[in-house]
């Protein structure tokens, strides 16, 4: 699976869990900080191909 796609499907589901619990929730802290990890990861791919 592509990297765009990766955080397309954890932002979606970043969105969900977001949406029933609490921003505080456990699970949401550690989808959020995935996401973060794979748009750092991104953006250094971006920044590697200029």
């Amino acid at each position: 699976m592509k990297l765009l796609e990766q955080i397309e499907k954890l932002r979606k589901k970043l969105n969900q869990a977001a949406a029933h619990k609490s921003l505080t929730d456990e699970e949401v802290l550690k989808i959020s900080q995935e996401l973060d990890r794979l748009i750092l990861q991104y953006i250094k791919s971006q920044e590697q191909s200029e």
